[in-house]
């Protein structure tokens, strides 16, 4: 477990949502293995409706647009999906 101290001085030097991005891409790479469409279309979906929900005042536009873009892209991914 990694002190509170060295979590807070690696996110100081980042915002938010640069945080959520590599939490997301690290999620992703993750679930990649699994082989499952849905799960990953889930995750997607998740992840665009925090991006969306994230305060604007502390973080930039693009994570919205960013989360916009996933919850278009997650129900299309759900649905194509075989297993």
């Amino acid at each position: 477990m990694l002190p509170i101290q060295v979590i807070d001085s690696f996110l100081l030097n980042y915002e938010i949502g640069q945080a959520l991005l590599l939490v997301f891409a690290l999620g992703t790479l993750g679930l990649l293995g699994l082989g499952s469409k849905k799960v990953l279309s889930l995750h997607f979906a998740a992840f665009g409706l925090i991006f969306l929900i994230t305060p604007q005042a502390i973080n930039s536009r693009i994570y919205l647009f960013l989360g916009l873009a996933l919850l278009v892209v997650a129900p299309m991914l759900f649905t194509t999906a075989d297993d």
